[in-house]
């Protein structure tokens, strides 16, 4: 398939409408029993039009009559150019479903093109199981049987609390509030270390890293803690040094708050956090549970929470929204010292508008903090009636200090 798509990205730019149907139906009859599915992947070609052409090569290209072909650019416009919110449309539709892992460009979804096709039809938008297909590819999808709708051990309620989830941010964004995604990024080592990926240097002059990743030789240790604004597109960092805790995951969200949210949202009396069920936003961590309502006590907001079940933290929209671009863009650079890591971060810049904010937090979270049976007693929480572990909301004892 991959040699179908190169060959047609190569003559692409030289074929007219006729000679690319030929040209398509041509390479599916050469390819044999399922030819038609391989170019129709390969290039985005309609079956309908790879047929067509490779019936007309076993009639006789020359017999049939020479039909006018229409100037570039003719013909009816691409949905997603008469209607450039159909994309976006459909991911909403797909989003509650998606499985795979997000930091990989391949996902899928377990609802079919054409049930997707008809819920798009129902919204006003006339497009095809075959034009949801490509849509979805395009976007990063890819087909998969329907039977593979689990990944090892899953939580009988993991599909009910994404689709709660969903609900949540839609109900939080139709109100104007915030919705943000945090999670903590795998801890990296600072120093002239080696990093995966590739980057562009003047030939023969690779940048020298040491040949092995001895701790005693690094500079220190970088944990950044993200928070992604749903909203906005935007991303925050704060780059820690000492340990990954509950109380630095909150600072972190703290930082975020007094340095963009705030200033996005003077209004807001409340504010959605999506998180993983483990690590420093542990659904299980007392003192999660407390810094958050300091938060809440400082801010005067009031905070909701929603975690991902089990084993399913790569769905959060941090990891496939910021951390992977994070990842990208610091590939194949030695993270020589903390200033190159927030420098890093802080370009990080996408085609759909992404930027992002760093900071270096230098303060020390010590580890094995106990939260008393009093003190998580103070903290102001209720929860929702569809698993309240998961799903709750910490109010503010007082109004806002800062």
């Amino acid at each position: 398939m991959e040699m179908v798509r190169t060959k047609f990205l190569a003559l692409k730019p030289v074929m007219d409408e006729r000679l690319t149907r030929l040209w398509a139906g041509a390479e599916a009859e050469a390819l044999g029993d399922g030819g038609i599915a391989i170019v129709e992947e390969a290039t985005g070609m309609s079956r309908t039009t790879i047929r067509a052409g490779r019936d007309e090569l076993r009639i006789g290209a020359e017999f049939i009559d020479v039909v006018n072909v229409r100037r570039p650019g003719g013909g009816r416009p691409a949905i997603e150019e008469k209607s450039p919110e159909v994309v976006s449309v459909l991911e909403s539709l797909v989003d509650p479903v998606t499985r795979g892992d997000p930091e990989s460009p391949l996902r899928w979804t377990s609802k079919s093109t054409r049930k997707l096709a008809v819920e798009l039809t129902e919204q006003g938008y006339k497009i095809s199981p075959q034009k949801v297909g490509q849509l979805l590819h395009a976007s990063g999808y890819s087909l998969q049987a329907t039977h593979k709708t689990l990944e090892g051990t899953s939580h009988p309620d993991r599909d009910a609390q994404f689709e709660f989830i969903n609900d949540r941010v839609d109900a939080f964004h139709a109100r104007g509030a915030p919705v943000i995604s945090v999670d903590t990024k795998k801890k990296e080592l600072v120093g002239v270390f080696q990093n995966a990926g590739k980057e562009w240097q003047p030939a023969g002059q690779p940048e020298p890293v040491e040949i092995h990743d001895f701790i005693d030789d690094a500079v220190g240790k970088i944990i950044p803690y993200g928070v992604y604004d749903l909203g906005q597109n935007t991303g925050w960092v704060n780059v820690g040094v000492d340990h990954d805790t509950p109380e630095f995951a909150v600072e972190s969200i703290l930082r975020w708050w007094r340095h963009m949210g705030k200033q996005v949202y003077p209004d807001a009396k409340e504010l959605l956090i999506t998180a993983d069920a483990g690590g420093s936003n542990s659904v299980r961590s007392r003192l999660w549970k407390l810094e958050l309502q300091r938060f809440a006590d400082v801010t005067g907001l009031a905070i909701s929470v929603s975690h991902f079940p089990p084993g399913t933290s790569k769905w959060n929209k941090i990891e496939h929204r910021l951390f992977c671009h994070i990842t990208e863009n610091w590939r194949g650079r030695p993270l020589v010292d903390h200033q190159t890591v927030v420098n890093l971060i802080g370009s990080v810049r996408t085609t759909t508008g992404l930027t992002v904010k760093a900071r270096l937090d230098t303060r020390s979270y010590p580890i094995g903090i106990k939260v008393s049976n009093a003190d998580l007693a103070d903290v102001s929480i209720s929860r929702e009636s569809f698993h309240g572990d998961w799903n709750y909301t910490i109010n503010p004892h007082q109004p806002a200090l800062a």
